[in-house]
């Protein structure tokens, strides 16, 4: 396993992370959620990506239970607030800063988060005011440092350009050969201000492991099939998608990779890129998702890949 700086911090995160998003608490059972933390571990995985309303609160009482009575300095932890947590409770105000952290702490089982994270932009929250409950979470011991999840480029200029307050060291964007909106703003902008990225979804759900066929249903037991995971793929198992997918394969074996691999090593060519999450049901995905750390791909192989895959959204 590889490790990155992660922005302006001095946290090194492991090119591959380990992430909750409808798994851990909600869509995996405990013990099998439990070796995969396990497994990620035993990888060179240091960093672990929840939220605290994935699963309403149960993802992240799941890690803190896993990672009770493990050495506090051998792992980042990250999670986000903003989502709803209650009918009243969501957002980025002063008011639920304060509450959400204290609350993700209890779950977490710990005094300190290495990296709390805004899930979205809050439009009805003054950024002052959430630029400075956050640093008061700084302040105060609580958190180490700050990211975003899927900012728009004007409101994180707008926190850089903020006086007195602390600094975003992290964005979480939506990022693979399927979703490359972030090149366009998001990476130059974080880039210029030592703000790295943290990409979720780099195998678009499971649809780069070339595991969906065009010709042929998801096999029972994949994400697609699942009522608690599959619900966002829709725009990925398109036809057109699944094909330009399948006409990867002998790019990533002229690579001498697994398509997998390759998919993930497109996503660490960006310097930028300090991590890509992973998901996993299962201890043999985090192994085989871990070999992609420290690949060395020809940049042409990774061209045709792009074009290949515009083709096929239209790009």
């Amino acid at each position: 396993m590889r490790y990155r700086q992660l922005g302006s911090s001095d946290l090194q995160v492991s090119e591959i992370s380990l992430g909750s998003w409808l798994t851990y608490g909600v869509g995996v059972e405990a013990d099998q959620a439990r070796a995969c933390l396990e497994e990620a571990f035993a990888q060179g995985i240091n960093f672990i990506d929840t939220a605290n309303v994935y699963g309403r609160g149960a993802a992240e009482t799941f890690l803190g239970e896993a990672l009770a009575g493990r050495p506090r300095d051998s792992y980042v932890l990250a999670t986000k607030l903003y989502f709803p947590m209650s009918d009243t409770d969501r957002g980025l105000s002063r008011a639920q800063v304060e509450k959400q952290l204290e609350a993700s702490l209890r779950r977490l089982r710990t005094e300190v988060i290495d990296l709390y994270q805004c899930h979205r932009y809050d439009r009805d929250t003054p950024l002052e005011e959430t630029m400075e409950a956050l640093t008061r979470a700084v302040d105060s011991g609580k958190v180490r440092y700050l990211g975003f999840s899927e900012w728009p480029a004007e409101r994180i200029q707008a926190a850089v350009d903020m006086a007195g307050v602390a600094r975003f060291v992290s964005s979480q964007p939506q990022y693979s050969l399927l979703w490359r909106a972030p090149e366009r703003d998001v990476i130059p902008l974080c880039a210029a201000n030592d703000i790295s990225q943290i990409v979720w979804s780099p195998l678009g759900q499971g649809v780069l492991s070339g595991k969906y066929h065009p010709d042929q249903p998801p096999r029972a037991g994949t994400r697609a099939t699942s009522d608690e995971m599959g619900g966002f793929m829709d725009r990925l198992l398109q036809r057109a998608v699944l094909e330009a997918v399948q006409r990867l394969k002998p790019l990533a074996a002229e690579a001498g990779l697994t398509l997998p691999h390759f998919a993930l090593a497109w996503v660490l060519r960006e310097p930028n890129v300090a991590s890509a999450i992973i998901g996993a049901s299962r201890p043999e995905q985090v192994v085989e998702n871990c070999g992609a750390s420290g690949a060395k791909v020809d940049p042409e192989l990774f061209t045709r890949a792009e074009a290949i895959v515009g083709e096929a959204l239209g790009d």
